[in-house]
């Protein structure tokens, strides 16, 4: 199974460029609000057609704009799970998910609902309309009348954007075991990358309607490429800057940093490559003043401001409960082989 998206869009004046292909293991589509997400996922369905491209699933041309071809929707074998649902409130949860039953006569196409409805643990609420259902039971409903159609691809739009956390992460982990026999592709749109890490295995980033390369959640975890997936990924230490003959100057910070990647826009630590101790004669120092300690976890992270960068700069780093700092002034250390660069697109994404 595999889906290859080459399109560009253009929405007044926001333009969407995407390019990505998906190999067997979920897929996640990881952006901000008003990245492109949900335009890129109705181009695919569909629903919008894009201005110049092709879409290609399993070697079947969804979309091509040179050879015309666009596929209405229900030609092209997708199933789209929207944010909402989107179930018939006229309908029983029975009703609903038969409606999604694609070939056969009537009593085949109820024998097919009956065991979505078994599989997706509906039998007691099956006669309830979708008014009295939970969002559990509501998603449970739209996503068996999904796969009673046997789509070659799943599209899941933020599923989980209007839960409350408790709920979000008992449904993600019902998602992962509903999807685990589906042979198809899944695409799964989020801006939480929590909750993709839940589901897929590799992750591509949208920023301001552009894509960036596929890479693996974990490596994406570890090492982002971009100033945008560094900030998606969850990284709280970031500096832009410049490049100049083999050094990278940090705006906010203050210092310098030995850089060989003149398309270096910005450097990234962790919080945990903040250290109160220097380790090794390389290491650059940022002394700092101590703004506020914060409780997270099993750990204490402080804020701190660098005294020679700019005024609003801060840094995050991990520490004990049991460290203390004098008189709110802190040195802190870190190796320049754990900055991460970080360019303004990825290298195999423009």
């Amino acid at each position: 199974m595999s889906l290859s998206v080459h399109i560009q869009k253009k929405l007044g004046s926001f333009e969407t460029h995407v390019d990505f292909e998906t190999a067997s293991d979920p897929l996640g589509l990881l952006g901000a609000s008003g990245s492109g997400k949900s335009v890129t996922l109705n181009c695919i369905a569909g629903i919008m057609k894009p201005d110049f491209g092709r879409i290609e699933l399993n070697g079947r041309v969804l979309f091509d704009s040179e050879k015309h071809i666009n596929l209405p929707p229900q030609k092209r074998n997708i199933g789209y799970l929207f944010q909402e649902y989107a179930l018939f409130p006229n309908m029983t949860v029975l009703e609903n998910i038969q409606a999604g039953v694609r070939a056969g006569t009537r009593r085949q196409k109820r024998e097919a609902a009956l065991e979505a409805l078994e599989r997706f643990h509906l039998q007691d609420v099956q006669n309830q309309y979708p008014g009295t259902l939970s969002g559990g039971q509501k998603q449970r409903t739209a996503l068996a009348r999904i796969m009673v159609g046997n789509p070659e691809l799943l599209l899941l739009d933020e599923p989980f954007s209007a839960l409350d956390s408790y709920l979000k992460w008992q449904l993600l982990w019902e998602m992962s075991e509903y999807l685990k026999p589906f042979s198809g592709d899944v695409l799964f749109v989020s801006h939480d990358r929590d909750e993709l890490s839940k589901l897929c295995s590799s992750v591509c980033i949208l920023d301001h309607g552009k894509s960036e390369a596929v890479q693996a959640f974990q490596e994406f975890l570890l090492h982002p490429v971009t100033l945008a997936g560094a900030k998606l990924a969850g990284y709280r230490n970031i500096s832009e800057g410049t490049v100049h003959n083999g050094v990278f100057h940090s705006d906010s910070w203050g210092i310098s940093v030995p850089c060989t990647d003149p398309q270096a826009k910005a450097i990234c630590l962790s919080n945990d490559h903040l250290h109160s101790l220097r380790n090794g004669d390389t290491d650059i120092a940022i002394e700092c003043s101590v703004i506020c300690r914060l409780a997270e976890g099993d750990k204490d992270v402080i804020l701190l401001h660098p005294k020679h960068g700019a005024q609003d700069a801060i840094l995050c780093m991990n520490v004990s409960k049991e460290t203390f700092f004098a008189n709110n002034q802190l040195s802190v250390y870190f190796t320049p082989a754990d900055a991460i660069i970080l360019t303004s697109v990825s290298k195999t994404g423009e």
